[in-house]
């Protein structure tokens, strides 16, 4: 009986997917990706993928992760804007066109490229509110006058471990109080969405307390997390500020004692989802860094991460490459089979397109 109940569920999930063009195109949605080239053109490989699968969006980078002094994506305003109208232009559907300006040491507009200096959050939250929400204006103008419309900032992350290199030592924190990094990450949120940006709070659940850097492998926060680095998330999620989370790669045995938190419907869904109460877009961190890597094939990852919960999956292709062909055609065929329901690509789905940019 068991498994009539589960062939006739299968059966009727495969009934109900549309035709596998618009079913590429959905996963399509759900993809975030960098590319190599600071100029496009019809013949380039990012503009076709766009509009065969009608990307949700992409990563731009200034520098090559192993050739720090090769251009990647962006090198001046003017070239900036330039790419950010290519993009737009040859896109069949709204883009996220995003990045990581945080600033401080994170900042792919730096103003040795002619963008304007922004301050590390540990600066900034040595400043006044009034003060914080000057620069962020500044930061909020610019990133809308050269065509970015996501940031992946800000950090959330509390600044409870001297130790971790990754947010306590790069400065990306606010402070170890949630009540002054939700103070300084609403006037970073206010002032982006003034200027039809959308931000994204990371990294949930935490990688405040962390020792090690998810980038170059396995991050295990057991013993040094505790759930006061949800409070921030909370805090604003309570507050109707929130439109994306990204995930965290970091394995934290309190709350998924099998996947880190990226692979977890422990985290993602249960804990996230059910007992928080998001209900926006959840993206990955980038799933090329070590910490999923080198450990879960793309297949595995893709299916864990969307059954998880994950909405959007980043793939920089920085640390490596993977071709958006392999990415569309593993989880397409997941969907397929059922090892992907195709309800977590509609719900996904219908979470992005509510995205306002």
């Amino acid at each position: 009986m068991r498994l009539f109940v589960l062939f006739f569920t299968l059966i009727t999930s495969l009934l109900a997917l549309p035709n596998d063009g618009e079913l590429k195109k959905m996963i399509g949605h759900m993809l975030v990706v960098g590319f190599d080239d600071a100029t496009i053109d019809s013949q380039s490989t990012i503009v076709k993928e766009l509009q065969n699968y009608e990307l949700g969006g992409v990563i731009l980078f200034d520098r090559f992760y192993k050739e720090k002094n090769r251009t990647k994506n962006i090198s001046s305003p003017e070239q900036l804007k330039e790419l950010s109208k290519q993009l737009k232009r040859y896109a069949k559907k709204p883009l996220l066109i995003s990045i990581d300006q945080e600033g401080g040491k994170v900042a792919r507009l730096k103003p040795s490229y002619g963008f304007a200096e922004i301050p590390s959050a540990f600066a900034l939250s040595k400043t006044s509110l009034e003060h914080a929400t000057n620069v962020y204006s500044l930061m909020a103008q610019m990133l809308s006058t050269y065509g970015i419309n996501c940031d992946f900032g800000p950090v959330v992350d509390l600044a409870v471990n001297p130790d971790n290199k990754v947010i306590f030592g790069l400065e990306r924190s606010y402070g170890k109080e949630s009540e002054t990094v939700v103070q300084y990450a609403k006037v970073f949120i206010d002032a982006l969405k003034n200027k039809g940006v959308i931000s994204v709070l990371k990294h949930f659940p935490g990688h405040g307390s962390s020792l090690g850097d998810s980038h170059l492998g396995f991050v295990d926060v057991t013993q040094t997390w505790s759930e006061k680095e949800l409070e921030p998330y909370q805090k604003l999620i309570d507050s109707n500020t929130v439109s994306m989370i990204m995930s965290a790669h970091v394995y934290n045995a309190k709350l998924d004692n099998t996947y880190p938190a990226t692979l977890s419907y422990a985290v993602n869904t249960t804990l996230l989802r059910e007992k928080m109460h998001y209900n926006g877009v959840l993206i990955s961190d980038d799933l090329q860094m070590e910490a999923i890597a080198k450990y879960y094939p793309l297949k595995e990852t893709v299916t864990l991460a969307i059954n998880s919960g994950i909405d959007m999956l980043l793939f920089g292709n920085q640390l490596s490459q993977t071709k958006t062909d392999e990415i569309v055609e593993t989880i397409f065929l997941q969907v397929k089979n059922g090892a992907i329901p195709f309800e977590r690509i509609r719900q996904a789905n219908e979470r992005i397109a509510n995205l306002t940019f």
